[in-house]
């Protein structure tokens, strides 16, 4: 709806509060760097930190929700110069992590804001409501259920993590690759251990990294709509309302088919929080559209354009020719 263009008013205001949008992704990519860095013991330098970061993003944006960009994560690491068995432990952890604070920030939002105000929308049927709990129920379902089987693999029993690996390579087509399984199985209950035994300084440094790195990400949409419209109020409540929901629909999410949640994720946003934007009524779908794409072109779009420069190249540096083992992880 064009007319929804006339209900933006650009200034420098909004050139602040779209360098604040830029400026909480930067923040994210940091958190990012910083944990996998921790994680791997230093054994990776920034620089090599950064790629693994970018490579991941961009798999994650051209995969499925439900998948993601952890499957090729472990090569990405490994091919960086981590053996397979600490670099299977990196991911592992990061996805702990990531898994962690969905978890408990979940609940903790259903406790501090009303239902009313997570679910009840203007102009949105009671129908069309009630499916959007139902998916995020479902989302946090599914990573409830994925937390406990690898809280499980990796703290409690990584013996039972190199059992399933060793039957997958049982299969006729991965059989010739079964004694490297057998060595990154053995090496993975070795840095299993090593990850149990890790000091309580080391799981809070990466923790924080995850919860800066998260919760950055989710105020994208508050300096959005800053930036362009006038909510509704501009209280702190409303503020964590706008980030709550955002948190909501990344679970949402999860149990979408397509790249990166794509359609998905643009509908959801208009359905799920043109109620706060500041507009006629019959203008909030239309607002809410323009912000949709917005918020995507700041959270999503800038890795696609990123992995299809750098991946290529990763690709060919990589694979293009003979290379050297993996150094010890």
């Amino acid at each position: 709806d064009l007319t929804a263009f006339e209900q933006i008013s650009f200034g420098w205001s909004s050139v602040f509060w779209l360098s604040v949008a830029v400026m909480c992704m930067f923040i994210r990519d940091l958190g990012y760097v910083i944990r996998i860095r921790v994680l791997s013991g230093d054994r990776l330098s920034w620089i090599k930190s950064i790629r693994i970061i970018f490579l991941w993003e961009f798999t994650s944006a051209v995969t499925p929700s439900a998948i993601g960009g952890t499957s090729l994560a472990i090569l990405f690491v490994n091919k960086e110069g981590i053996k397979v068995g600490r670099s299977s432990a990196i991911v592992m952890a990061t996805s702990f992590l990531d898994e962690l604070y969905f978890i408990l920030m979940f609940p903790i939002i259903l406790l501090c804001v009303d239902s009313s105000g997570l679910w009840e929308m203007s102009g949105v049927s009671s129908g069309v409501s009630k499916s959007l709990i139902w998916f995020a129920v479902g989302g946090y379902s599914i990573k409830l259920v994925y937390l406990l089987i690898l809280s499980y693999g990796l703290f409690k029993n990584p013996r039972g993590l190199k059992y399933l690996l060793m039957k997958c390579f049982k299969l006729k087509l991965l059989r010739k690759w079964r004694h490297s399984a057998n060595e990154a199985g053995s090496d993975i209950i070795r840095n299993s251990y090593e990850l149990r035994h890790m000091p309580f300084s080391f799981w809070l440094k990466t923790f924080g990294a995850t919860f800066f790195s998260w919760t950055a990400r989710y105020w994208v949409v508050n300096a959005i709509l800053m930036a362009f419209f006038v909510l509704k109020d501009t209280d702190w409540a409303t503020q964590f309302l706008i980030f709550a929901r955002q948190l909501i629909m990344w679970i949402m999410m999860l149990i979408m088919p397509t790249p990166g949640g794509s359609g998905f994720a643009e509908y959801v946003f208009s359905t799920y929080c043109r109620d706060l934007i500041v507009v006629p009524q019959a203008m909030q779908l239309g607002a809410a559209t323009l912000i949709a794409l917005l918020w995507r072109g700041v959270t999503y779009y800038p890795y696609l354009a990123i992995g299809a420069i750098i991946f290529p190249r990763w690709i060919k540096r990589k694979f293009g020719k003979k290379n050297p083992s993996a150094v010890a992880g």
